[in-house]
């Protein structure tokens, strides 16, 4: 899109995360929502649809979830009846234990292919189908080191336009948010690629 993003994000930095997606709308011809169905991710899933009900929405499902993250993504599919697009691994879950093993630690040098094969190839894969030109996101500031070198508008390595809508908010403000929109949280996820709260699984670097 060309777009001044220090421009952008001083504008942006003081409106609401409604104002912001409703903003990022109105300039995108193909928008996606990506999301894993984690801690506050019905936050933006609301905020998104609310103005877009029918916004693509891409959901990489390692097949590693909690079986508490797939109710909850079930009972948010159902009750605002989303237009989800759900990438799976080329293998399943029980296919690669059985044939590969179970999940490598960190520190092992298949962890790496392992996040390749059930998580970023998957996400390669749905951007290349969808050809997006807007991707809506929940990362936050205080996350990882590599989201606090971000901004609420940035640019994806192939040059997909990204919003973080919620990027500057904090835990105790999306609990209230949630709070006041009669939304679930789903506090039991966890993601296999990335194993500690802080560290990078990749997806948002591609």
């Amino acid at each position: 899109m060309g777009l001044d993003l220090t421009k952008i994000n001083k504008e942006l930095q003081d409106e609401s995360p409604e104002k912001i997606i409703k903003w990022a709308l109105s300039i995108s011809n193909c928008p996606i929502l990506t999301t894993n169905f984690g801690p506050f991710e019905a936050s933006i899933i609301y905020a998104c649809t609310k103005y877009k009900p029918d916004i693509t929405i891409i959901w990489c499902d390692s097949g590693y979830n909690t079986g508490e993250t797939y109710r909850h993504a079930n009972e948010l599919i159902t009750r605002f009846n989303l237009n989800i697009s759900i990438y799976h691994p080329h293998r399943s879950a029980a296919h690669r234990n059985a044939v590969t093993g179970s999940i490598p630690e960190i520190d092992d040098p298949m962890h790496g292919e392992f996040t390749e094969e059930v998580k970023l190839e998957p996400f390669r894969r749905a951007m290349q189908e969808h050809r997006a030109d807007l991707w809506l996101n929940n990362i936050r500031k205080g996350q990882t080191e590599f989201r606090g070198s971000l901004d609420i508008a940035s640019y994806s390595s192939n040059g997909v336009l990204k919003i973080s809508p919620f990027f500057y908010w904090e835990d105790d403000e999306l609990t209230e948010y949630l709070s006041n929109h009669n939304l679930p949280n789903e506090t039991s996820y966890f993601d296999p690629t990335k194993v500690l709260e802080h560290r990078e699984c990749g997806l948002h670097t591609t």
